[in-house]
């Protein structure tokens, strides 16, 4: 039988994963910034990639979390 949702805590739930994405994209950006010379051109376009994605999940996350707000 499946268990029935719980969407008590889906608004902490958000938030610690637009917290945990956010410092993931601070953590690559400061990275890049100490180490951009000493990388590959091809890795240095993957991980700004890579944070493109970070900043549309974070923004796709905010916009869920204030649907839950309004539950």
């Amino acid at each position: 039988m499946a268990r029935p949702d719980n969407w008590e805590d889906s608004e902490d739930r958000l938030q610690d994963c637009i917290d945990h994405t956010f410092a993931n994209l601070r953590e690559t950006e400061d990275y890049l910034d100490e180490h951009a010379d000493e990388i590959t051109d091809d890795k240095k376009q993957a991980i700004e990639a890579k944070n493109d994605r970070r900043k549309a999940s974070i923004k796709d996350l905010v916009s869920e979390k204030k649907d839950e707000a309004r539950r």
